[in-house]
């Protein structure tokens, strides 16, 4: 608008002098390691079906992608060579190229092995032959947790969406690398500060701090029970007392 309407510059610069309204800074939602992997071995891989969720699940868990990142990739954004990689488009058109585990390679292989031809270039098809949309995986993230809550009950009250894996994809890395800029580059963040909501929720990160201060002594000494204690504990005495107040 400062560009659009220059006479109305006064005015946009008193609506962008508002602060902003605070609002409670909550910790980042997470699996545990017991729960994302009972989500993953959820699909059935001796059906066809299976193989692709079972691959869609551990890439964007592996990546760290969004779901717009995930249905959006291309048959050439999978490279399966010596370095297995992917390569994906985020916001902004930023681009990023990310390693696969060995694990996520071979789930993306037996896809790829069944996944027959098709006219179009998507690398995840629905049962239709088409795209996958962001509400179909969507779908079959709830269809799979809801089944592996039979395995891990603490799945049972938990709403499971394709961000909560990013949220625990960036944990794990911010866990193993103790490095919020690496956590940065793999989830493709425009900036740091996007990045520092998961040093908040990783107690971790805070260990070095921890252990850097000198913790305040305590007084030493020991509880010692006296005669007048052990008398006024006795059930006599207890009795003693209740006919007293009565």
């Amino acid at each position: 608008m400062e560009y659009r309407s220059p006479t109305a510059l006064e005015h946009i610069r008193r609506v962008l002098a508002v602060p902003s309204k605070k609002a409670d800074a909550r910790l980042v939602k997470h699996l545990t390691i017991e729960e994302m992997q009972c989500i993953l071995d959820a699909p059935d891989p001796k059906q066809r079906d299976g193989i692709r969720d079972r691959a869609m699940l551990h890439l964007c868990f592996a990546a760290g992608l969004r779901v717009s990142e995930l249905v959006g990739l291309r048959l050439d954004n999978i490279q399966l060579g010596p370095h297995p990689s992917v390569l994906v488009h985020g916001k902004g058109r930023r681009e990023r190229c990310l390693p696969l585990w060995r694990e996520t390679t071979s789930a993306l292989r037996a896809w790829m092995a069944v996944r027959g031809p098709a006219p179009f270039p998507e690398l995840f098809l629905n049962a239709r032959g088409e795209p996958m949309s962001r509400a179909g995986f969507e779908y079959i993230l709830c269809k799979h947790a809801r089944a592996a809550a039979s395995r891990c009950p603490s799945l049972s009250n938990r709403r499971v969406s394709p961000h909560l894996l990013r949220h625990t994809c960036a944990l794990r890395i911010l866990e193993a690398t103790q490095d919020p800029r690496k956590v940065s580059l793999w989830l493709g963040h425009a900036h740091m500060q996007t990045t520092e909501i998961y040093t908040r929720a990783d107690p971790s990160v805070k260990l070095e701090a921890l252990e850097a201060v000198t913790p305040p002594t305590l007084r030493s000494g020991r509880f010692r029970a006296t005669d007048a204690l052990i008398a006024s504990l006795t059930p006599s005495t207890v009795m003693h007392r209740r006919r007293h107040q009565t």
